[in-house]
């Protein structure tokens, strides 16, 4: 795994696994991370990050729509 070294304003009132939790998650929302791997990279386990995603407004149910509708024409 990577890392990275980010240099956040004093202002920002958000700690480093605050701050992973929500790069995690919005990695997660756009389809670059799976679920394991954006727990992982959270720190957490994937039912604790399941269950902090609804913090983030982040659906636990990433599925694109197009291929729910191919889903749907092939069932």
């Amino acid at each position: 795994m990577k890392t990275l070294s980010l240099n956040i304003p004093d202002g920002l009132d958000i700690g480093p696994s605050e701050l992973a939790i929500f790069v995690a998650s919005r990695l997660y929302e756009n389809g670059k991370l799976s679920l394991g791997q954006a727990a992982e990279m959270a720190g957490l386990t994937k039912r604790t990050f399941i269950e902090l995603l609804g913090r983030y407004n982040v659906s636990v149910f990433n599925y694109p729509a197009s291929d729910l509708a191919k889903d749907v024409a092939n069932a």
